[in-house]
C-alpha cells in the first residue's frame, strides 16, 4: 500500500472580527441556555464572519495550499452548498477555475462538523489505493445568518480550512483513520458521546501498539471549554493533550477546527496527533505521525 501523507495545512477566517457579546441576541440566548454571563468559563472570545460568498473562501484557503503541487483530485467539504443542483456546477466552476485546477472532485456534506476529517479519509483511501497522488481537500462554511451564530455548545465563526494529502513524503505521515456511528443518536439535540470516541481509540491506535496517553496532542473541536474538556478526558485523553486556546481566539470554524488547532500548534518530530471531530451520534479521527527533521 502506498505510504501517504499529510503536507501544507492552512485556513483563513472571516475578515470581520467580532465580539463574542455583540453577536446579535447574544444576551438573550445565554439566558434561554441556562449559561452563566462568564466568558472565561466557556471561553467566548471573539467570532469571525465573512461577507464573501462560500466559492471565495474555498479558493482562498484552497491558493495558499496548493503551491507548484500537481493536484490530480480535489475534495470540498461543507455543512451546507449554496443553492442546488442548478447552482453547484457554477459553484465548482469558480472554485476549479480559481484554483487554477482540471481535475475530478467530490462534494462532501451531512458529516456536519466532522466533513472535514471525513474528506481526509477519503483522500488518504484514494492515495493509498494508488487511485491518485495528489489530493486536496478543503472544507469551508459561513453561518447562514447571524442568530445562528450562538449554539449552547459553540460560538460559530466563519472560515475555510485544508492540507494536501499526497503520496509524496511530508511533514506529517498519515497511520490510518476512523469513525464510529451511533444511527439513533444523530439527532441534533442528543449529545455528543465519548463512547464512540473511545470506539475510535482503539480502531486508530491499537494496530501501532499505543494508547491515548501515547499522543502528544488531540485536535479537536472548539466547542465550549467545558464540554470539550469532559468529553475529551472521558474519551481517554489528559488536559495536557488537549488545547482550547482557539475556542476563545477564532471560535468554532464548523469542520475546520481540527487543521486549524494543527497549524497554531507546535508539534514534536515523532511525535502522535489525532485530527478528532465529534457530533451527536458521530465520531471521526486521523492519526498523523510528525516526521522527524530531515538529515
Amino acid at each position: 500500500m502506498t505510504p501517504v501523507h499529510l503536507v501544507s495545512p492552512g485556513y483563513v477566517l472571516g475578515e470581520i472580527e467580532q465580539a463574542h457579546h455583540e453577536i446579535p441576541g447574544f444576551a438573550a440566548r445565554a439566558r434561554e441556555y441556562g449559561m452563566q454571563p462568564d466568558a472565561g468559563l466557556w471561553g467566548w472570545g471573539t467570532v469571525h464572519r465573512t461577507e464573501r460568498a462560500l466559492e471565495e473562501l474555498v479558493v482562498e484557503a484552497g491558493k495558499a495550499i496548493v503551491g507548484s503541487a500537481d493536484v490530480d483530485f480535489l475534495v470540498v467539504c461543507s455543512t451546507r452548498f449554496p443553492g442546488d443542483a442548478h447552482t453547484h456546477g457554477g459553484f465548482m466552476e469558480t472554485v476549479l477555475n480559481g484554483l487554477g485546477l482540471d481535475c475530478p472532485f467530490l462534494g462532501l456534506t451531512l458529516n456536519r462538523c466532522t466533513n472535514l476529517v471525513s474528506g481526509l479519509g477519503v483522500a488518504e483511501a484514494l492515495v493509498r489505493s494508488g487511485a491518485y497522488r495528489n489530493v486536496l481537500v478543503i472544507t469551508a462554511d459561513r453561518c447562514a445568518s447571524e442568530s445562528a451564530r450562538m449554539e449552547n455548545f459553540a460560538l460559530f465563526s466563519d472560515g475555510a480550512a485544508g492540507c494536501l494529502v499526497t503520496a509524496h513524503p511530508g511533514e506529517y505521515e498519515v497511520l490510518g483513520s476512523a469513525s464510529a456511528q451511533d444511527p439513533g443518536a444523530l439527532e441534533w439535540h442528543n449529545e455528543i458521546s465519548a463512547g464512540l470516541s473511545r470506539q475510535v481509540n482503539e480502531l486508530l491506535l491499537a494496530p501501532h501498539g499505543l494508547v491515548p496517553g501515547d499522543l502528544a496532542g488531540v485536535l479537536h473541536n472548539n466547542l465550549y471549554v467545558p464540554i470539550v474538556v469532559m468529553k475529551e478526558r472521558l474519551a481517554g485523553f489528559t488536559p495536557a493533550q488537549l488545547d482550547t486556546t482557539n475556542t476563545a481566539r477564532t471560535g468554532h470554524c464548523f469542520a475546520a477546527d481540527p487543521l486549524i488547532n494543527l497549524v497554531d500548534r507546535r508539534t514534536e518530530p515523532g511525535g502522535y496527533y489525532l485530527l478528532a471531530a465529534s457530533v451527536p451520534g458521530s465520531r471521526a479521527a486521523m492519526l498523523l505521525r510528525k516526521a522527524p527533521p530531515r538529515p
